[in-house]
């Protein structure tokens, strides 16, 4: 048996941000949507209860969520974000050994602990009283076990959040109570496969043959396959790996048809994406730009295109990236079309401080990477884009739709909750 690991997930995460500051919510139904007010995304437990799932659409379901009471709210990522380092600065004072797997879920190793569970019950105690986010705990000797006890504590009322699956008992009878699909690492495609050689149930693979699995399948299903047995198979991940690529891609809040208001948008994805890569030491020796129209509505005139573009030398400088993804953009943009989208995608990323110049090619001059710093510095003081290229406009009339915006409390001044 391995030592405890238990895996932390805040409930209803973003849900639980908007309620944070509006307690008069507590109790009442809460959808957040997607970008561009598209779908929901997060939903507090009544709305769940109402019957809304993961990925209704609004504008097909905003006549019957008005009925319910629904409270609807855009995204508010910078809120998310600023809560969920919150919560993990908490989770880092009850173990040193910690890794951070999204937005509102960490693993934590809890080796030498003599209680895991009574640890982990002042842990959600000390979350819920400094951060004022509800969470549940799974622990048991596996990731995937304890992402099976984090299931049953949220399922299980009288847990009181913390489920503790530390013998075999314990996880066969947790394992009988879930669908195959429910079980860490297995896609929506598997359990149809799965099915072909008997395998329907979680404890159906937990006793299937390792070697068999990777045979018929592949190392990742033979590994969840053996942690659901209790053995180790995936560590703790400490420090994250750097990225490989950085992505931004945007639908528009409203139809783009004319070259400038594409280019504008393009260049704030650049921007964004820059400020990214310098936030992890990177560069970048090759970008892609895309454009597309709407893929939902067949009857409109259809485009969708890609454009690689290779740099002389890797950078991290805003102004170079956006004048090669502008030059990207001029051979792939077509006049005539409603365009709902646009992008840009940083490929083949490296440690900034390891590009090689040449004779003729230099990296980026320290005075450059100075200005970069002092732009990036000053956004982060005083608000995204305070300080920026001019030809990502003033306008923006193609900005994401966020009709339905809660404040960001916690990172802008003129945006404190008044009490």
């Amino acid at each position: 048996m391995g030592s405890p690991i238990a895996i932390v997930d805040c409930n209803n995460f973003y849900a639980s941000c908007e309620r944070l500051f509006q307690p008069k919510l507590n109790g009442l139904p809460v959808v957040v949507l997607s970008n561009n007010d598209g779908c929901a995304i997060a939903r507090s437990n009544e709305a769940k209860a109402l019957g809304v799932k993961m990925g209704d659409a609004y504008h097909l379901n905003k006549d019957q969520w008005a009925k319910w009471g629904m409270h609807i709210f855009s995204s508010n990522y910078t809120l998310y974000g600023d809560i969920s380092a919150r919560v993990m600065r908490v989770l880092s004072e009850f173990t040193p050994d910690l890794e951070i797997y999204s937005i509102d879920e960490a693993f934590l190793g809890l080796s030498g602990f003599a209680d895991p569970e009574g640890h982990a019950r002042t842990l959600r105690e000390t979350v819920a009283q400094r951060v004022g986010i509800p969470v549940c705990v799974g622990i048991s000797t596996t990731k995937t076990l304890a992402k099976v006890a984090n299931r049953t504590a949220k399922k299980t009322p009288d847990s009181g959040g913390v489920c503790y699956l530390d013998t075999e008992a314990k996880q066969t009878a947790a394992l009988a109570r879930l669908a195959l699909d429910d079980i860490w690492g297995v896609g929506y495609r598997l359990p149809r496969r799965l099915a072909e050689i008997g395998i329907t149930t979680p404890l159906q693979l937990r006793d299937a043959c390792p070697t068999m699995i990777r045979q018929r399948f592949n190392v990742v299903l033979q590994r969840t396959v053996m942690e659901l047995q209790g053995t180790p198979c995936i560590d703790l991940e400490q420090d994250s790996p750097d990225s490989k690529t950085i992505c931004t891609s945007r639908s528009f809040g409203r139809y783009v048809e004319g070259y400038d208001e594409m280019a504008e948008a393009l260049t704030s994805y650049v921007s964004r994406s820059a400020e990214k890569m310098r936030k992890q030491g990177l560069a970048t020796p090759a970008i892609m730009v895309l454009v597309q129209t709407n893929k939902h509505k067949p009857e409109q005139p259809q485009y969708y295109a890609t454009r690689g573009v290779k740099l002389t030398i890797a950078t991290a400088d805003t102004g170079r990236l956006i004048r090669a993804a502008l030059w990207g953009l001029k051979q792939i943009y077509r006049p005539g079309f409603r365009y709902k989208k646009t992008g840009v995608l940083f490929l083949d990323l490296a440690p900034a401080a390891s590009v090689q110049g040449s004779l003729f090619l230099r990296p980026d001059s320290p005075e450059r990477v100075r200005l970069m710093q002092l732009v990036d510095e000053l956004n982060a003081r005083h608000g995204r884009d305070r300080v920026r290229f001019a030809c990502s406009g003033l306008d923006r009339g193609w900005k994401l739709k966020a009709e339905f915006h809660s404040p960001r409390y916690t990172t802008r001044w003129g945006e404190l909750l008044n009490v």
